[in-house]
C-alpha cells in the first residue's frame, strides 16, 4: 500500500479510465468497480465506499466523486484530484457512451437515470460538483490537483504532485473515441465488479 491514498473525483467521462492507468503505472492499486442493482440507499452505499477505500491506495469515478468530503474526513492526508473538461464536451462525450441507458448511479446522481433529454439538468450538476470541490480544497491547494488530461494535462502534473518520479514515457490515454459498446468492453476488462445487493 502507498503511505497516503490518492482519490479521484472527477465524474465520469473526464479521463477517469485515464487516471487509473497512470496512477496504476505508478503502483496504485484501484477500487473495483461499483455495480448497483435497484434503488440506492446513500448511507449503505457511503459505508461501503468507506469500507472498500480502506483497502485500496486510489479510487475513480463513480460514486467517489459524491463523497470527497466523507472520503478527506477519514482519511486526512490524503491526495484528491479532480479530472475535468469542457462542459460542452463532456456533454458530448457522455450522451454518446450513455445515451438511451439508465442506471439507478445516474439516477442517483442527476435525478434522472438516461441523460436523453436532459442536458441542463445534466451539465448544472457536473458543474456544481466541479465548483464545490475548489471551494472545499480552496485554502488547502496543495491537497488538490485539477487535471484536464483531454487538453493535454499529464505526467508533469500528475507525478510532482503524487511526490512520484516524473516519468518519461507517454502518458497512457484510454477510452478516447471509443463507441458505447466497446467502451463498455473495455470497461469490464479493466475493472472487475463490486456488486451492492
Amino acid at each position: 500500500m502507498k503511505s497516503r491514498k490518492a482519490f479521484g473525483i472527477g465524474f465520469h467521462k473526464t479521463g477517469t479510465t485515464t487516471l487509473m492507468a497512470a496512477m496504476s503505472d505508478l503502483g496504485y492499486t484501484f477500487a473495483p468497480r461499483f455495480r448497483i442493482e435497484g434503488e440506492i440507499d446513500t448511507e449503505e452505499l457511503l459505508a461501503d465506499a468507506l469500507r472498500v477505500a480502506a483497502t485500496v491506495d486510489a479510487v475513480q469515478d463513480t460514486p467517489w466523486p459524491l463523497f470527497y468530503k466523507e472520503l478527506d474526513e477519514a482519511f486526512p492526508g490524503s491526495k484528491f484530484i479532480l479530472t475535468i473538461r469542457d462542459t460542452d464536451e463532456w456533454w458530448t462525450s457522455l450522451l454518446r457512451h450513455f445515451g438511451g441507458e439508465s442506471t439507478a448511479m445516474r439516477d442517483w446522481i442527476y435525478g434522472e437515470g438516461d441523460p436523453n433529454g436532459h442536458e441542463t439538468l445534466y451539465k448544472a450538476r457536473y458543474d456544481a460538483h466541479n465548483a464545490a470541490v475548489r471551494e472545499y480544497f480552496a485554502s488547502r491547494p496543495d491537497d488538490l490537483l485539477v487535471m484536464s488530461i483531454s487538453s493535454g494535462d499529464g505526467w508533469d502534473l500528475l507525478c510532482p504532485f503524487l511526490g512520484e518520479p516524473l516519468r518519461d514515457t507517454p502518458f497512457p490515454h484510454r477510452m478516447q473515441g471509443s463507441s458505447n459498446s466497446l467502451g463498455r468492453r473495455i470497461r469490464r476488462r479493466l475493472q472487475r465488479g463490486f456488486s451492492l445487493r
